[in-house]
Order: C-alpha cells, then structure tokens, then sequence
C-alpha cells in the first residue's frame, strides 16, 4: 500500500479526490485484459526456451532408413506479435539455427538451415476469474526449415533422404514438450481471484 501511495506523489489520499474518469464493466474487463497481457509479459514466458540447444538423431531416413541425420539444434529469442481483434492474440514465431549433417555410410554431408517455429496464442477467461493463455501445439507443418545444400549433390541427397520432413516432425515434437513443461504453463496462468484476495490481505 505505501508503494502505491507513493506512485501518486502523496500520501494524503488526494489521489482519491481527483474526479475519476468510469468506466463500464465490460471496458474495464477489456481495457484489463489488453493492460494485463501484453507481448513483453508473453515473452517472458517464452525466455527459458530461447537459448536452448539440443540434438537430433541419429534418424534413419531414405530408403530402409540407410542414411542417417543428424542435427544440433539453437533456439534464438522469440518474436512476438499482438493482435487486438475480437480476442486478444498472438503469434510466438521462435528463430532456429541448425547444424544439419546426413550421414551416407561412405561420406557425410553437411547443411547449413534456418528454421522457424510458429505459434498462435489465444488469450481466454474462465471462471470463476482466471486468465488462460492458450497455445496450439506445433505440427510439423508449422516448422519452416530452410536447408542450403552446398552443391547439387547435397541437394539431391536431401530430397532422398526426406530430410526436411523428419526435421520438422522432430522439432516441432521437442518445442511441444519445451512449452508444456511448469514454468512455461505457469505463465500461461494467471488466478485473479487469487492475486486479488492476496491484495486485499496485504491492505
């Protein structure tokens, strides 16, 4: 409470004469949600993915799953977008570096690939008074990935070996189980009823 008083300059309850500006329930229910959630707050939700390495492989591919991938993956810092339509959304696009290698028994070839995750958040409420920021898991169609072959060669082994399409499947199941883990669905969640019986306790 003193830190509230504070932010007004005094601590005369002054503040409390000043003619307010009313609002209806249903603005001020809107005028909330859009204060409440905003790109900085999904972003930190999102932190604890960014940075994040990991491998996949070996996957046998191609014909009888001869040729073998192999991929170290990197999570760059999520770009987040906020749309106010009728619900409030967002598009989680999260950057990947790959470091690709198809390994052909007698050679190995490497890839250099860009690679992107897309997700659309859907921000909720529920009763009695929570708010749910809702994320569809990603399909592999979902995961853009760019391989740069360094010759043709790379190019046609890559097609044989259907590696884009087991990238993608691989990916888009590791971000699954990244933005399912507690501290991601924490975020997701917030208890208004809750926070504001903490508030109240705390006058």
């Amino acid at each position: 409470m003193e830190a509230a008083l504070g932010a007004g300059g005094t601590d005369d309850g002054s503040a409390a004469d000043v003619e307010p500006a009313y609002l209806s329930y249903e603005e001020f229910g809107r005028r909330f949600f859009e204060l409440a959630v905003t790109e900085e707050r999904i972003g930190s939700a999102f932190t604890s993915i960014a940075g994040e390495e990991f491998e996949v492989g070996p996957i046998g591919s191609g014909p009888a799953g001869v040729v073998k991938v192999r991929a170290m993956v990197r999570v760059a810092e999520p770009e987040i977008v906020r749309d106010l339509g009728q619900l409030i959304t967002f598009t989680v696009k999260l950057p990947l570096h790959i470091a690709l290698t198809v390994d052909l028994k007698v050679d190995r070839i490497r890839y250099d690939v860009d690679g992107l995750v897309t997700l659309p958040l859907t921000v909720r409420c529920a009763a009695p008074l929570q708010v749910r920021i809702e994320v569809d898991p990603p399909r592999p169609r979902d995961v853009f990935v760019d391989v740069s072959s360094r010759n043709v060669r790379g190019e046609i082994i890559r097609n044989l070996a259907q590696v884009d399409d087991e990238i993608r499947r691989v990916i888009a199941k590791f971000v699954e189980t990244e933005i399912d883990k507690p501290a991601i669905r924490k975020a997701r969640f917030i208890d208004v009823d809750a926070e504001l019986g903490r508030a109240f306790e705390s006058m």
